[in-house]
Protein backbone atom coordinates (compact mmCIF):
# COMPACT_ATOMS: atom_id res chain seq x y z
CA UNK A 1 0.00 0.00 0.00
CA UNK A 2 1.19 3.51 -0.75
CA UNK A 3 2.11 5.67 2.22
CA UNK A 4 0.55 8.99 3.21
CA UNK A 5 3.13 11.09 1.39
CA UNK A 6 2.60 9.15 -1.84
CA UNK A 7 -1.18 9.48 -1.63
CA UNK A 8 -1.05 13.22 -0.93
CA UNK A 9 1.49 13.89 -3.68
CA UNK A 10 -0.55 11.92 -6.23
CA UNK A 11 -3.76 13.66 -5.15
CA UNK A 12 -2.09 17.05 -5.24
CA UNK A 13 -1.10 16.66 -8.90
CA UNK A 14 -4.67 17.46 -9.96
CA UNK A 15 -5.40 20.02 -7.24
CA UNK A 16 -2.89 22.85 -7.78
CA UNK A 17 -5.09 25.56 -9.27
CA UNK A 18 -6.22 28.07 -6.59
CA UNK A 19 -9.84 27.99 -7.78
CA UNK A 20 -9.94 24.20 -7.67
CA UNK A 21 -8.41 24.29 -4.19
CA UNK A 22 -11.13 26.62 -2.90
CA UNK A 23 -13.76 24.42 -4.54
CA UNK A 24 -12.30 21.41 -2.75
CA UNK A 25 -12.08 23.17 0.62
CA UNK A 26 -15.85 23.69 0.41
CA UNK A 27 -17.07 20.70 -1.58
CA UNK A 28 -15.03 17.85 -0.09
CA UNK A 29 -16.54 18.40 3.40
CA UNK A 30 -19.98 18.82 1.80
CA UNK A 31 -19.59 15.56 -0.13
CA UNK A 32 -18.24 13.78 2.96
CA UNK A 33 -21.19 14.95 5.06
CA UNK A 34 -23.86 14.31 2.43
CA UNK A 35 -22.47 10.86 1.56
CA UNK A 36 -22.65 9.90 5.22
CA UNK A 37 -26.15 11.40 5.37
CA UNK A 38 -27.29 9.24 2.48
CA UNK A 39 -25.59 6.13 3.85
CA UNK A 40 -27.06 6.79 7.32
CA UNK A 41 -30.41 5.91 5.76
CA UNK A 42 -29.24 2.42 4.75
CA UNK A 43 -30.41 0.39 7.79
CA UNK A 44 -27.96 -2.51 7.80
CA UNK A 45 -28.56 -3.12 11.52
CA UNK A 46 -32.33 -3.28 11.09
CA UNK A 47 -31.96 -5.77 8.25
CA UNK A 48 -29.83 -7.96 10.50
CA UNK A 49 -31.90 -7.45 13.65
CA UNK A 50 -29.14 -5.34 15.21
CA UNK A 51 -28.75 -1.74 16.37
CA UNK A 52 -29.94 1.15 14.20
CA UNK A 53 -26.45 2.57 14.68
CA UNK A 54 -25.21 -0.08 12.28
CA UNK A 55 -25.96 1.50 8.95
CA UNK A 56 -24.25 2.40 5.70
CA UNK A 57 -22.51 5.41 7.25
CA UNK A 58 -21.03 3.52 10.19
CA UNK A 59 -20.05 0.64 7.90
CA UNK A 60 -18.20 3.05 5.61
CA UNK A 61 -16.59 4.69 8.64
CA UNK A 62 -15.34 1.31 9.88
CA UNK A 63 -13.72 0.55 6.52
CA UNK A 64 -12.38 4.09 6.23
CA UNK A 65 -10.93 4.03 9.74
CA UNK A 66 -8.94 0.89 8.91
CA UNK A 67 -7.51 2.67 5.86
CA UNK A 68 -6.74 5.85 7.85
CA UNK A 69 -5.14 3.88 10.71
CA UNK A 70 -2.78 2.26 8.21
CA UNK A 71 -1.64 5.71 7.06
CA UNK A 72 -0.96 7.47 10.38
CA UNK A 73 -2.65 7.55 13.78
CA UNK A 74 -3.17 11.31 13.52
CA UNK A 75 -4.98 10.79 10.20
CA UNK A 76 -7.33 8.33 11.90
CA UNK A 77 -7.93 10.80 14.75
CA UNK A 78 -8.57 13.67 12.35
CA UNK A 79 -11.00 11.64 10.26
CA UNK A 80 -12.79 10.48 13.42
CA UNK A 81 -13.41 14.18 14.10
CA UNK A 82 -14.74 14.63 10.54
CA UNK A 83 -17.08 11.68 11.14
CA UNK A 84 -18.20 12.96 14.56
CA UNK A 85 -18.98 16.44 13.21
CA UNK A 86 -20.87 14.93 10.27
CA UNK A 87 -22.78 12.60 12.58
CA UNK A 88 -23.75 15.53 14.80
CA UNK A 89 -25.11 17.32 11.74
CA UNK A 90 -27.01 14.23 10.58
CA UNK A 91 -28.58 13.73 14.00
CA UNK A 92 -29.46 17.44 14.22
CA UNK A 93 -31.22 17.30 10.86
CA UNK A 94 -33.17 14.25 11.95
CA UNK A 95 -34.01 15.75 15.37
CA UNK A 96 -35.36 18.86 13.63
CA UNK A 97 -37.65 16.64 11.55
CA UNK A 98 -36.02 17.77 8.32
CA UNK A 99 -35.75 15.43 5.32
CA UNK A 100 -32.24 13.97 5.61
CA UNK A 101 -32.59 12.14 2.30
CA UNK A 102 -33.44 15.24 0.28
CA UNK A 103 -30.99 17.54 2.05
CA UNK A 104 -28.15 15.04 1.65
CA UNK A 105 -29.03 14.32 -1.97
CA UNK A 106 -29.21 18.01 -2.89
CA UNK A 107 -25.91 18.82 -1.16
CA UNK A 108 -24.26 15.77 -2.75
CA UNK A 109 -25.40 16.63 -6.28
CA UNK A 110 -24.51 20.33 -6.05
CA UNK A 111 -21.12 19.65 -4.44
CA UNK A 112 -20.19 17.08 -7.08
CA UNK A 113 -21.28 19.41 -9.88
CA UNK A 114 -19.07 22.15 -8.46
CA UNK A 115 -16.19 19.68 -8.06
CA UNK A 116 -16.50 18.71 -11.74
CA UNK A 117 -16.36 22.41 -12.63
CA UNK A 118 -13.29 22.83 -10.38
CA UNK A 119 -11.51 20.08 -12.27
CA UNK A 120 -12.50 21.68 -15.57
CA UNK A 121 -10.80 24.89 -14.33
CA UNK A 122 -7.80 22.79 -13.22
CA UNK A 123 -7.64 21.07 -16.59
CA UNK A 124 -7.10 17.67 -14.98
CA UNK A 125 -9.41 14.79 -14.15
CA UNK A 126 -10.18 13.93 -10.52
CA UNK A 127 -7.75 11.49 -8.89
CA UNK A 128 -10.46 8.97 -8.05
CA UNK A 129 -11.12 8.33 -11.76
CA UNK A 130 -7.99 6.17 -11.79
CA UNK A 131 -8.23 4.85 -8.21
CA UNK A 132 -11.34 4.98 -6.00
CA UNK A 133 -9.21 5.03 -2.84
CA UNK A 134 -8.64 8.71 -3.56
CA UNK A 135 -12.22 9.30 -2.42
CA UNK A 136 -10.85 8.55 1.07
CA UNK A 137 -7.70 10.61 0.50
CA UNK A 138 -9.56 13.80 -0.47
CA UNK A 139 -10.61 14.81 3.06
CA UNK A 140 -7.07 14.22 4.35
CA UNK A 141 -5.59 16.32 1.55
CA UNK A 142 -8.07 19.13 2.17
CA UNK A 143 -7.32 19.09 5.90
CA UNK A 144 -3.56 19.19 5.42
CA UNK A 145 -3.69 21.88 2.74
CA UNK A 146 -6.22 24.05 4.57
CA UNK A 147 -4.11 23.73 7.72
CA UNK A 148 -1.06 24.91 5.75
CA UNK A 149 -2.98 27.92 4.43
CA UNK A 150 -3.98 28.75 8.02
CA UNK A 151 -0.33 28.63 9.11
CA UNK A 152 -0.23 25.11 10.55
CA UNK A 153 3.06 23.74 9.33
CA UNK A 154 3.10 20.16 8.13
CA UNK A 155 5.66 18.20 6.24
CA UNK A 156 2.73 16.68 4.34
CA UNK A 157 1.39 19.96 2.93
CA UNK A 158 2.24 20.56 -0.70
CA UNK A 159 1.46 24.27 -0.58
CA UNK A 160 2.87 25.35 2.78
Amino acid sequence: MRNLEQFLEAYGESHRHPVNQVVHFICVPAIFFSTLGLLWLVPIGAWLGLSEWINGATALAAVGFVFYARLKFWVLAMMAVWFAVSLAGILAIQAAGLPLLWISLAVWLVAWAVQVWGHKVEGKKPSFIDDLVFLLVGPVFVSVELGAKLGIRSRYALHS
